[in-house]
């Protein structure tokens, strides 16, 4: 599988991949996701990771880097949106997107790498933790949207 960074000729595929996050989410329009790329694009180390097998993309994660005023002015980074083809989970591609997320970050002089996960699943938390995150804090969240099935 080759990891890169995703660029506009990207967001089709990546809307499609995007449907199994949630089926009922309200579908962004190609047009806001371009914009929304290049509001991302704008912070220093942040981008979309894609995981592609020949032409197909199979997994994807966003990671956002966040600059900081305090660990000596180190950002920290975020982690969203991963996301696996389902018929191609359980094969290594996930986690190896999140380690080449988490290598950017580091890259990018992030501290520490967070994400967050409502799934309660075992098995997504597991992934998780196979994947190198420790959960070792406590999240909270106020939202403006319904979350997600888990």
């Amino acid at each position: 599988m080759e990891i890169r960074f995703a660029d506009h000729e990207d967001i089709q595929p990546l809307l499609k991949l995007y449907q199994h996050l949630d089926p009922d989410d309200k579908e962004t329009t190609v047009e806001d996701a371009m914009k929304n790329m290049e509001l991302l694009e704008r912070y220093p180390g942040s981008h979309i990771l894609v995981g592609c097998l020949g032409e197909h993309i199979v997994t994807t994660c966003t990671l956002v880097v966040i600059p900081n005023l305090t660990r000596g002015g180190a950002p920290y980074a975020l982690i969203e949106n991963v996301v696996t083809d389902p018929a191609r989970r359980n094969k290594g591609y996930g986690k190896a997107i999140l380690k080449s997320a988490t290598e950017a970050a580091w890259r990018a002089g992030c501290y520490k790498v967070m994400l967050l996960t409502g799934s309660k699943r075992p098995a997504i938390l597991k992934f998780y933790q196979d994947a190198g995150f420790e959960q070792n804090k406590t999240g909270f969240q106020i939202r403006k949207l319904p979350p997600r099935a888990s």
